[in-house]
C-alpha cells in the first residue's frame, strides 16, 4: 500500500483535457470559463449619475449662484443631453446620463425646489455623486480570466459585454457503477439481507453540482457480466466510478477484470481510513480513467472528494486552495494509517473549529450528512492537542455566519 500523498500525485499525474464548448449563458453558472472576458466598452459607459435631484456646471456654484432655473429632466435610458446655459439645471434621475457640459450631482434632500427654481440649501463638492465613465473598467480590459467558476455574479458580467454564448471547459464522460448482489434499487423494499443502493445517488448528485449528468449503472456479483458490461463502459466513457468489488473477499472481482479488459493499474490500496482498498487505473490506448472505490458509503463520498475532485479540478485548470481548520478537542492517530475524520465546523474567536462528528464506521451514511468536511491527521505518537490546526476537506458548501 500507498501513502495517500503519494496515491494523489499518481491521480493527478493523469489529468485530461477535454476542449471547450460553447453552453447559453442562462445555463453557464458553475461551469469552468474557457477563455479570458474582456470590457467590450468602458464602463460605465458614460458619466453616470447616483442620485435623484439635479445636475449643474460647478463654474457656477464657485461664481457664487446658489439657485438654479430647472429647463428639464433627464431619466435613465434618455440620450445625452446639454445644459441651457451655467445659470440653469437639469432634474436628472438615477442613472441617468450626466450632460456633456455639467459637472455635478445634487440631491433632492439638499435642495429647496419651488416654482421651476432650485435653490441649494448648501454648498456641494465639485463632481460629486457622479459615476464616471470608465471608472470601473476600460474598453479591452480583462474583466474576468479564464479557469474561473462562474458564479451568479459573473453571470451578469458575462451578460453586460453581451455574450450569450459562453465559452466553457468541455466535462467528462463519466459512469458511475456500483456493484452487489446485496443491493437493490430505491423504489423497492429490500429484503433482511439486502440494502437499498445510494452511493450511486450520492455520487450522481455530488457531480451534478460540478455540472456533469452521470450515467448510472449496477451490476451483480457475476464475473462475465461484470467484464461484458465494463468493456462497453470504457469505449463509452472518459471517466468511470466504481462503487465496491475491489477489496479481497471472493466476490471482489473488479481489480482482475480491470486488468483484464486493459486497465492498466496505477495503485490498490492506500495507508488510509476509510477508503484503504481503493483502486486507480487507465486505459493506455482510449484514455478512460477508473476510479474504483470501496463500498461502503463514507469510504466512496470520501475518496470522491479526497481523489476525483482535486483530479477534477485539474483537469479543468483550476487552482486547489488548501485549506485548514482548528481542532476544538484531543485527538489520537496512534495506527500506521492516515485517517481521515468527519467533522462539523463553527466558528469561535474568529477562528474555524472542527468537531468530530459521531460515525458507526465506514457504513454509517447518516454521518455523513451531519458533517461538513474531513479532517486529515498523519499517525504520531502525540496527540493532537486543541488548537492544532489541520488539513481540512469540504464535502459541502460552507455557509456560516461569523
Amino acid at each position: 500500500m500507498i501513502h495517500y500523498s503519494e496515491a494523489l500525485e499518481i491521480v493527478l499525474h493523469h489529468i485530461r483535457d477535454y476542449g471547450r464548448e460553447q453552453v447559453p449563458l442562462k445555463k453557464a453558472v458553475n461551469r469552468i470559463l474557457a477563455e479570458d472576458i474582456k470590457a467590450d466598452r468602458d464602463f460605465p459607459p458614460f458619466n453616470r449619475a447616483t442620485k435623484d435631484g439635479i445636475t449643474l456646471n460647478y463654474n457656477a456654484v464657485e461664481n457664487g449662484r446658489k439657485a438654479f432655473e430647472i429647463t428639464g429632466i433627464l431619466a435613465a435610458g434618455t440620450p445625452a443631453s446639454v445644459l441651457k446655459d451655467q445659470e440653469s439645471c437639469l432634474e436628472i434621475m438615477t442613472g441617468a446620463v450626466v450632460p456633456y457640459d455639467a459637472d455635478t450631482v445634487v440631491m433632492y434632500e439638499h435642495l429647496e425646489v419651488e416654482k421651476g427654481i432650485a435653490t441649494l440649501r448648501s454648498v456641494p463638492v465639485k463632481g460629486q455623486n457622479i459615476h464616471p465613465r470608465g471608472s470601473d473598467t476600460r474598453k479591452g480590459d480583462v474583466i474576468l480570466k479564464a479557469n474561473a467558476r462562474i458564479t451568479p455574479a459573473m453571470i451578469g458580467v458575462l451578460a453586460s459585454v453581451g455574450i450569450a454564448e459562453v465559452t466553457v471547459k468541455k466535462l467528462p464522460r463519466v459512469a458511475v457503477i456500483s456493484t452487489g448482489n446485496e443491493l437493490v434499487d430505491i423504489d423497492q423494499i429490500p429484503e433482511a439481507h439486502q440494502i437499498r443502493r445510494s452511493n450511486t445517488y450520492s455520487l450522481h448528485a455530488a457531480l451534478c453540482k460540478e455540472g456533469i449528468e452521470s450515467m448510472m449503472l449496477h451490476l451483480q456479483d457475476d464475473k462475465d457480466i461484470i467484464r461484458q458490461k465494463l468493456d462497453y463502459v470504457i469505449d463509452e466513457m472518459d471517466v468511470v466510478l466504481l462503487s465496491g468489488g475491489v477489496s479481497k473477499g471472493k466476490f471482489d472481482f473488479i481489480p482482475v477484470v480491470l486488468q483484464e479488459i486493459g486497465i492498466e493499474k496505477g495503485f490498490h490500496g492506500v495507508r488510509q481510513r476509510p477508503g484503504k482498498p481503493f483502486w486507480f487505473g487507465n486505459h493506455p490506448n482510449k484514455g478512460t480513467l477508473v476510479f474504483s472505490f470501496p463500498g461502503n458509503p463514507v469510504s466512496t463520498y470520501a475518496n470522491y472528494h479526497l481523489y476525483f475532485r482535486p483530479w477534477l479540478l485539474k483537469s479543468m485548470g483550476v487552482t486547489v486552495v488548501k485549506k485548514s481548520v482548528t481542532l476544538d478537542q484531543e485527538i489520537r492517530n496512534s495506527t500506521t494509517l492516515t485517517l481521515f475524520m468527519q467533522v462539523s465546523l463553527n466558528w469561535e474567536d474568529a477562528h474555524l473549529k472542527a468537531s468530530l462528528v459521531k460515525a458507526n464506521g465506514s457504513g454509517d451514511l447518516v454521518s455523513l450528512a451531519k458533517s461538513d468536511g474531513l479532517i486529515q491527521l498523519e499517525p504520531r505518537e502525540e496527540i493532537y492537542s486543541p488548537g492544532e490546526v489541520v488539513p481540512f476537506y469540504p464535502i459541502k458548501e460552507l455557509t456560516y455566519d461569523t
